[in-house]
């Protein structure tokens, strides 16, 4: 487990081995959450939440529509490739 001081401007290095963990580099921006036990740090998201009308259709699609079927078996094989053992 690692430890970490909190500094008199009130900062916190949070161990190189947490950022790395994570995938977070300089300038990543938190959310701060106080709980009592503690506080819960979040990453910010890269984008402002949209709600989900204002995003379909968004995206041009050019040729036949796909079935349903045709849309999962995709879907599976895109994770399938994506995470299949090496």
């Amino acid at each position: 487990m690692d430890t970490t001081k909190l500094s008199s401007k009130g900062q916190v290095v949070l161990p190189k081995s947490v950022r790395d963990a994570h995938g977070w580099a300089e300038g990543t921006e938190f959310i701060v959450e106080a709980h009592a036990s503690g506080v819960l740090l979040t990453p910010k998201k890269l984008f402002p939440v949209v709600p989900a009308g204002q995003s379909f259709g968004r995206l041009q699609h050019h040729g036949e529509p796909k079935s349903l079927d045709e849309m999962n078996a995709g879907l599976r094989a895109a994770v399938r490739s994506r995470f299949k053992k090496a």
